[in-house]
């Protein structure tokens, strides 16, 4: 079917008294384009200039909950068995005369331990502290010995989480550089800047919910970031793809703006959206589960953390913000302006009433006009005079 007959089928199913009604989910599963989205843009739009505010505000008035591995100091881990968080804790306190940054407990059974996060400690405080702890627990190395050697410690310098970062930071360069070249080349240009956009949103929001909650920053955390660009773009792209085949002729068509049939695109990807981001994040929840549970907060968590947030936040972005922020640009510049002021004056002038007249801005040189009413006694159109011969 072409182009011009999808359009013709859609018009005769989009009159406002006309318009079929469905349950909600016939409705996302058929992907007829009943939700509409791009229409709504300014709406989206405000939502989120707002949740790119919230996330600024916190990232600068809060900041950040930096590991061990980005601010450096020492790190003191022994078996948790007969330890608590809080003794342990109480012990430090008094044996060194100030806070640890942190203690939290890692891993279950037998192998389960105690970590301590501290400001970098002299080779005096480390044995005082180790003397103390084994002292007080008496741990147990692998073996089932007591021994001091099964309290570790190890100084660690913030230098490691600096490259960690900076290469990051290059990754994430190129990262955006190649998308740029693909998309634009894919694709065109407008696509690409919308794209880009709805990265730098996913990466701005994550980052501001970690430091609205505190979650804290690790190596991890950095390379889950560059893992959920991948994720957004994915969906972007596919998303992208159905506007492009929806709109192809576009320029040569009366009845459909643009921004019409790139809401049809987002409603008939959208189940696929939604499947995928579900899909995406039930193993990110089970493994956010077993870290939790089993293994204790590390690695794994911090990873789970990070891609739970940006799966959420990807899935977002290409439905409610990188379309409508394509419609929006082609809608003002370019030949598709020219069209979509055709097309909204053709309606206007034939006064039709079409619920899809939403999904396109009408420009401020375009009234809308009601059909004017027919006079007292005037004939219906298409009717002939019987008497006449």
């Amino acid at each position: 079917m072409t182009t011009e007959q999808d359009s013709t089928d859609l018009d005769s199913h989009t009159d406002l008294g006309t318009l079929p009604h469905h349950s909600f989910f016939n409705r996302l599963y058929t992907g007829t384009g009943a939700f509409e989205v791009v229409g709504n843009r300014v709406m989206w739009f405000r939502i989120t200039g707002a949740i790119i505010a919230i996330a600024i505000l916190s990232i600068v008035l809060r900041g950040f909950t930096f590991g061990i591995d980005f601010e450096g100091g020492t790190r003191i881990q022994l078996p948790a068995d007969g330890a608590t968080e809080q003794s342990v804790e109480n012990l430090y306190s008094t044996t060194l005369g100030h806070e640890p940054v942190a203690v939290q407990t890692v891993g279950a059974g037998s192998s389960k331990t105690i970590q301590i996060r501290s400001e970098a400690l002299n080779a005096e405080q480390s044995n005082k502290l180790q003397n103390a702890l084994f002292t007080k627990f008496q741990p147990k190395d692998r073996e089932g010995r007591v021994s001091a050697d099964a309290i570790s410690i190890a100084d660690v310098s913030s230098t490691w989480g600096g490259q960690i970062t900076q290469k990051a930071l290059i990754a994430l360069v190129v990262f955006l550089a190649i998308v740029a070249a693909y998309i634009t080349f894919r694709f065109e240009r407008f696509m690409a800047i919308s794209a880009l956009s709805a990265l730098v949103f996913d990466l701005t929001v994550t980052a501001g919910v970690y430091s609205i909650i505190g979650f804290e920053v690790t190596p991890a955390t950095v390379i889950g970031m560059l893992t959920i660009l991948g994720y957004s773009l994915y969906d972007t792209v596919v998303v992208f793809d159905k506007v492009d085949e929806n709109t192809r002729g576009i320029q040569h068509l009366t009845k459909r703006t643009y921004g019409e049939q790139a809401n049809l695109a987002l409603n008939q990807t959208l189940m696929r959206s939604i499947n995928t981001t579900i899909i995406g994040i039930i193993p990110v929840v089970s493994m956010m589960i077993i870290a939790v549970w089993l293994l204790g907060v590390g690695t794994l968590k911090d990873l789970a953390l990070v891609l739970l947030v940006g799966m959420i936040v990807g899935a977002y972005s290409s439905i409610f913000f990188a379309t409508p922020l394509l419609v929006w640009m082609k809608e003002r510049w370019g030949p598709v302006a020219v069209h979509t002021k055709k097309v909204l004056a053709r309606r206007a002038s034939s006064g039709t009433s079409k619920a899809a007249v939403a999904s396109a801005p009408v420009p401020a040189n375009v009234k809308k006009t009601a059909p004017s009413a027919p006079r007292p006694g005037a004939r219906p159109a298409g009717k002939r005079n019987k008497n006449r011969h």
